[in-house]
């Protein structure tokens, strides 16, 4: 069992909450309100007294999300909330009339969106939502915090976790001179997350090539720069806005563990390195360091402490995509935890968190990996750096990069022969218009029956409304006859001809357990 520690003035909260969360950024605050909207009692204990930061303004706090994350957003109706997006392209597209529109990149090589062939994904429907979006944390951040809130969790500022004592009954959690009392305890803390550490979570993995620097800054001469994402046979540096100067410099993240002072001089002295300019900087604004080191929880479970976002994983921010993998955890996790809270589920159902997400990290972790790879100025990687680019300005080649950027061709084991299994739902549109991402609002699961067969029915009924029937023809149902889909929008069961009652009988149970 892991030990509090204690303070002799230690005040003690009477509250006892079904879940303590550690951590109130985007990550804690979906998976709190996943958690409440199941009715759950949440608190979240924010080591920070104010959420916001510099490094969340545009455009440091600019994130693309991802297909799953945009599906997931539109799923609990908060998609709408987001503006930014409508308003603000992505800097690194060229938007100009009759010009590619890039649809992302792998290591700083671009793919175009009319490179990519849709039709490879054959269950993504006319009324998809979109494969990505641009989002900014402190908007993202807001909306989520405005939501968690409207369903009664508790969030408190001010508060960093020093450790917590748990027994099989529960978790008490010391934070600065307070106590609290809850029956669960998640890490969502981040890279450094106190959690995981008082845990004694394993961290598995490998160690930086390079320090990353983002930076805010005034430039006498910006048009000695590129715009965009350089590669360089030094580094790589981009320009996202005038002024706003990303560097990687491959010093084995020497500088960033070094904890020495970011001065003007040292970033001038590595821009003009890298970029092999002259360029001048006249004022450094903000400047703050990362790496590339890759690590991951080696189990994301340890009695009643789990791990989500960056507590559990961590890689470069090539991509993006440590934001979408974190809500990725917490919309897996948050019905299966209340589930479990609820006694709706046995315990074991919390199993399969890890090895659903477990391995989509170990994915995330190895692409980043390989773009760290090909990005080493060296011959070696340069010429890997030269076949990738070939790959990618090919049609089957766009598809691919598309696909595992925008987590289009994620996928769960479920142990399962059809396609469809495991997979994010397609947006069916049933016959009167309504689409089936718009039923799921309030995080039921779904038994969609294309075919009006009355024993589904019967058999969605005697899970209490933990599963909703719905019924009817939609207007493209992909040869479907009909659909059980979990409450994060994954499908556990799907059939093409008449339903197999048993097989059905057995996914509900798996995954909604009997009374």
């Amino acid at each position: 069992m892991n030990t509090i520690i204690q303070s002799n003035k230690s005040t003690q909260n009477n509250s006892v909450y079904d879940v303590i969360i550690a951590g109130a950024g985007p990550v804690g605050l979906f998976l709190a309100s996943e958690l409440a909207l199941a009715k759950c009692s949440v608190l979240i204990l924010e080591k920070a007294e104010d959420p916001h930061s510099p490094l969340k303004q545009i455009p440091f706090g600019i994130r693309g999300l991802n297909a799953l994350s945009v599906e997931a957003l539109y799923r609990r109706n908060l998609l709408q909330e987001l503006e930014i997006h409508k308003r603000l392209k992505n800097p690194h597209l060229n938007t100009k009339p009759g010009a590619h529109r890039q649809g992302g990149h792998f290591a700083g090589i671009v793919f175009y969106e009319d490179d990519i062939d849709t039709s490879q994904w054959k269950y993504r429907l006319p009324g998809a939502t979109d494969t990505s979006l641009i989002s900014e944390m402190q908007e993202l951040e807001t909306v989520l915090t405005r939501r968690a809130a409207s369903l009664g969790v508790v969030i408190k500022r001010g508060l960093a976790i020093t450790g917590f004592h748990q027994t099989e009954a529960g978790v008490t959690v010391q934070a600065g001179d307070q106590s609290f009392q809850g029956k669960w305890l998640v890490g969502c803390d981040g890279s450094r997350s106190v959690v995981r550490k008082a845990a004694g979570f394993e961290f598995a993995g490998t160690e930086p090539e390079f320090t990353g620097y983002t930076t805010q800054v005034d430039i006498a001469d910006p048009e000695k720069l590129s715009p965009g994402r350089n590669v360089t046979p030094t580094g790589m540096y981009l320009q996202s806005q005038p002024g706003y100067v990303i560097i990687q410099d491959f010093d084995g993240g020497a500088f960033h563990h070094s904890k020495k002072p970011i001065t003007l001089e040292h970033v001038q002295e590595m821009l003009r390195r890298i970029s092999n300019t002259d360029v001048t900087i006249t004022a450094l604004h903000i400047a703050t360091t990362w790496t590339d080191r890759a690590r991951q929880a080696t189990t994301y479970r340890n009695g009643r402490v789990l791990l989500a976002g960056d507590a559990a994983h961590i890689h470069a921010p090539l991509g993006g995509q440590g934001l979408n993998l974190g809500l990725g955890d917490a919309m897996n996790l948050g019905w299966k935890l209340a589930a479990v809270i609820q006694e709706k589920a046995p315990e074991d159902l919390l199993d399969s968190y890890y090895t659903e997400r477990h391995p989509i990290g170990v994915q995330v972790l190895d692409w980043s990996r390989a773009q760290v790879a090909i990005m080493k100025p060296n011959p070696h990687a340069r010429a890997l750096h030269a076949l990738i680019r070939d790959l990618i300005a090919t049609r089957d080649g766009a598809t691919y990069f598309a696909g595992r950027v925008w987590g289009i061709s994620t996928h769960y084991n479920l142990g399962s022969n059809h396609p469809l299994a495991g997979r994010s739902t397609p947006n069916f549109e049933l016959e009167d218009g309504v689409k089936i991402g718009e039923l799921m609002h309030h995080g039921k699961g779904i038994l969609l029956d294309f075919d009006n067969n009355d024993s589904l029915k019967t058999l969605a009924s005697d899970y209490g409304g933990r599963i909703k029937y719905v019924s009817g023809p939609a207007k493209e149902q992909l040869g479907l006859s009909a659909v059980l889909i979990r409450p994060d929008g994954i499908i556990a069961w799907s059939s093409d001809t008449y339903p197999d009652s048993n097989q059905l009988k057995k996914a509900a149970a798996r995954w909604f357990a009997g009374d």
